[in-house]
This record gives C-alpha cells, sequence and structure tokens, in this order.
C-alpha cells in the first residue's frame, strides 16, 4: 500500500465510523418516538477491496549462520629433522601434491648409500653361494656316474649329497638376504622421500589456501608437528542451528541465499548440504550445512552470514492481502464482495502460505475481491460501497 492511499484510506475508516454512529442515534431516536415511522433502509458501508490473485507464493526463513571451510588439512612431516627450504605462507594457494618444505636430508641420503651397499653384498654373497651349488651338483653327478661302475661306495655318495643340500639352502638363504636388503633399501629411499613435505589431501578441490603458517625456515621440528593449516575455500560451507519448529520443515537440497555484512546488498546462491540427525541436549538445535559456491574466495571462514531458506513453494495459489482475514466467532475467514458489487458474503478460510503481506488460501477456492477495509462494519449479506479499488 503507497503512502497516497493512506489519507484516503483513513477518510473511508472516519466516513464509515461517522456513519455507523449517526444510524446508531437515528435507531434510537425512532425507537423512543410514537413509533409511527417506519425504519429506513440500512446504508450501503463503505469499504475498500483487493482482487484475489492466482501466482506463486514461496515461504522461506532467515537463520544466523557461521561460514567454515569445506576441508582443511594440516601438513606435518613424518621424520624429524632441520628445515631447509619452506616458501609457501599464510594466503597462498597451494595445489595437491605441492612440496611446502623440505628437510635436512644428508643422514638420509647416507641411509639409502649404506642399504645399496648392503644389497650389492647379498647379491655377491648370492652369486657365490650358486657357484658352490653349481660345484656341488657336477661332483654328486660324477660319483653317480663312478657308482654305477662301482667305483664309489654309498657312504661317499651319501656326504657328496648333503653337501648339494647345504649349498642349495645357501642359496636360499642368499635370496632372502636379498630380499631383506631390498627391503632395506626402500625403506631408506622412503624416509629420503619424507625430506620433501608435500600436501597430499585426499578428495576435494585441488587448489586450496594456508589458512595458518606455524614454523618457519631453519628450525627443527618433530615427526608430526604441523608445519600448515590448509583449507578448501570453494565451496564453502555455511553453518546454522535448527529448532524443533524450523527442523521438520528443512530437508537435504533446498534453495537458499546468503547474505553477509561485508558484500551488502549482495546475495550468494547455495543449498542445504547436510541436516544432523540429532539436537543438541544443551541448547536443543540441530545443526544444518548449507554449501555456497565461492569461486573468488571472498566468502571467508568465521564470517557471520544471514541464510535464507526457501522452506516450500506453490506455483499456482490463491493468494489475498493479509488485511483481508477477519476473526468471527474464533473462525478466520474473509468477506467476499459478490458479482454485482454491492454486497458481501462471509466465507471461512484456511491458510497456508504467508509471504510478506500475502497470505495463501487453501480452501476454500475462492475469485473475485475481498475486502480489505472495513470488515469490522460487515456481516453476511451486508450492503457495501467500493469507495476504491486497494492497491496490491
Amino acid at each position: 500500500m503507497t503512502a497516497r492511499t493512506l489519507p484516503r484510506l483513513l477518510l473511508i475508516a472516519v466516513l464509515a465510523l461517522v456513519l455507523a454512529t449517526a444510524w446508531a442515534i437515528y435507531d434510537r431516536l425512532g425507537d423512543a418516538g410514537a413509533g409511527v415511522a417506519r425504519k429506513p433502509e440500512r446504508l450501503p458501508t463503505p469499504v475498500e477491496v483487493a482482487a484475489v490473485e492466482v501466482g506463486p507464493i514461496e515461504r522461506r526463513r532467515t537463520f544466523t549462520a557461521t561460514l567454515e571451510a569445506r576441508a582443511e588439512f594440516v601438513v606435518a612431516p613424518k621424520i624429524a629433522g632441520r628445515i631447509d627450504m619452506f616458501e609457501f605462507d599464510l594466503a597462498d594457494s597451494v595445489r595437491r601434491g605441492d612440496v611446502v618444505a623440505v628437510l635436512d636430508d644428508a643422514e638420509y641420503v647416507q641411509e639409502v648409500a649404506r642399504a645399496r651397499a648392503d644389497l650389492a653384498v647379498e647379491k655377491a654373497s648370492h652369486n657365490e653361494a650358486l657357484g658352490l651349488l653349481r660345484i656341488a651338483e657336477r661332483e654328486l653327478e660324477r660319483l653317480e656316474r663312478l657308482q654305477a661302475r662301482g667305483n664309489v661306495s654309498e657312504s661317499q655318495l651319501d656326504t657328496v649329497r648333503s653337501q648339494r643340500l647345504a649349498k642349495r639352502a645357501l642359496t636360499e638363504v642368499t635370496l632372502a638376504r636379498i630380499a631383506r636388503a631390498e627391503a632395506e633399501l626402500e625403506a631408506a629411499r622412503i624416509r629420503l622421500d619424507y625430506t620433501q613435505v608435500k600436501a597430499n589431501w585426499q578428495g576435494g578441490n585441488p587448489v586450496r589456501v594456508v589458512a595458518q603458517r606455524y614454523v618457519d625456515a631453519g628450525e627443527t621440528v618433530a615427526a608430526n608437528a604441523p608445519l600448515l593449516r590448509i583449507v578448501e575455500l570453494d565451496p564453502i560451507t555455511a553453518v546454522f542451528f535448527a529448532t524443533e519448529r524450523d527442523y521438520a520443515q528443512l530437508a537435504a537440497g533446498q534453495q537458499a541465499s546468503l547474505d553477509t555484512d561485508a558484500f551488502a546488498g549482495q546475495s550468494f546462491p547455495g543449498s542445504v548440504a547436510r541436516i544432523a540427525p540429532v539436537f543438541s541436549e544443551s541448547t536443543r538445535q540441530a545443526r544444518v550445512e548449507l554449501r555456497v559456491d565461492n569461486p573468488d574466495l571472498r566468502l571467508k571462514p568465521g564470517m557471520f552470514a544471514r541464510i535464507t531458506v526457501l522452506l516450500e513453494s506453490v506455483a499456482e495459489a490463491v493468494i489475498v492481502p493479509e488485511q483481508a482475514l477477519t476473526t468471527r466467532d474464533d473462525r478466520v475467514g474473509v468477506f467476499v464482495v459478490n458479482e454485482s458489487g454491492d454486497a458481501v458474503h462471509w466465507q471461512t478460510v484456511e491458510t497456508g502460505i504467508r509471504q510478506g503481506r500475502r497470505i495463501q488460501i487453501l480452501e476454500p477456492r475462492i475469485d473475485g475481491r475481498v475486502v480489505v477495509l472495513g470488515q469490522q462494519l460487515l456481516d453476511h449479506g451486508s450492503a457495501i460501497r467500493i469507495a476504491a479499488e486497494a492497491d496490491t
């Protein structure tokens, strides 16, 4: 309703009140007289009306929220050592797999060299064992031929057989030692690789931002000591808490918009991502997470925000102005204007979505026009005089 219509509506209300008062006085004076005069018919009541609309209406609810990083990853070395290189700092972008720090690797390089040398020794021992085994096998073959001619006793043959078995066992032992040396070499290489501290998080956006730096180059750190905290800002998560009244109306996938004081006048679209299945016993509220795209990284964790969630939407709803609703005998209804525009009838209604000063009528389906000003002077079937159409 515009400011220009306020004086006009006030004038109509005053006029209606004056007419009602005058009629009451006249009615009493007529009752006090001789009784021969007949009461005149009641004058039409001046009212303001508005058209019943059919169109979209939405139920929205606004919550206070806090922004949080969708995910975070703390970079920490798996081994202890002195930091030789550390170039990433606060607010720097980090790509998955980037080397964020390099530890002093002299000791680990030496371990790799020693493990490689041990492997070479074991391989040489294995080759020696293979040579001895081949000699033992040839000796056994020679004695077996001699035995066939009766020149070698069975005991001599058993001795050579046992020697061949010992040589074969020795080759198996050297093979096991080679496997152990290879494992030790691989472990030394892994420890050497650990001197390259990498940001290897799983899933999510391949690019994140440094939110916190804990150490500087030159410091000696322990194994698993935090170096950087890296957060994912696109998308970002908005968290709010819903009471039992609102909880039943929330569902994953509902569309929402986010507003912040930092970017006044601008809304960021989002959707409900997760709803906690339990309520906090202390607050009696449930956590709700909203997913908000943040490609420019303008939204930051820790910001306060206002979340407006679209709870319900009806495309073709019957809608009347809020001021059309009237309560009679504890029932809510409206005065519907007849087709000729000179009378009204009272109609109880069931209301639905309320959006601003507009209300959905669920049952029954009404059309035409309804009274929005002057209802207090009306009854079912009252005559009316439409002063002007209400602004809608």
